[in-house]
């Protein structure tokens, strides 16, 4: 039997970036994925990589690093990975795949270099942190 796929359109899906303090109060980034939807989503695949040019022209990219989640309730969020602020000057791409009963979708989210800076902090609720929201 054949299961058709629909890549519909993703919809009340984010992805944050947002600093916590660590024990001795220095700041610490890290990436979520955050389902607003009402409904759960499974299967979901994030691949992230970070690309770019360094000031003297010299290409360089990150390691593409893979993360899979069964589930992803409802009004919730996952920590995706930490991120290093050394690489804020790069693009930095989270490819998310996910499925909603036997629907995939799929979205690239790109926090374009340099987008993720103190003047660019906003309160993000569901996280109750201060952060970078890619919708």
């Amino acid at each position: 039997m054949k299961k058709d796929i629909d890549f519909g359109l993703v919809e009340g899906i984010s992805v944050a970036v947002a600093s916590s303090p660590d024990e001795l109060g220095a700041p610490t980034w890290n990436v979520y994925l955050i389902n607003n939807n009402p409904h759960p989503l499974t299967n979901v695949l994030i691949a992230s990589t970070g690309y770019g040019t360094m000031d003297d022209g010299t290409e360089v990219k990150t390691s593409t690093l893979r993360h899979m989640f069964e589930q992803v309730e409802a009004k919730s969020f996952v920590q995706i990975e930490p991120i290093d602020p050394g690489i804020f000057h790069l693009n930095n791409e989270y490819w998310v795949s996910y499925y909603v009963d036997n629907n995939i979708y799929d979205k690239k989210f790109i926090f374009v270099p340099d987008s993720i800076t103190e003047d660019n902090l906003i309160e993000i609720s569901m996280l109750q942190m201060q952060g970078i929201l890619h919708s």
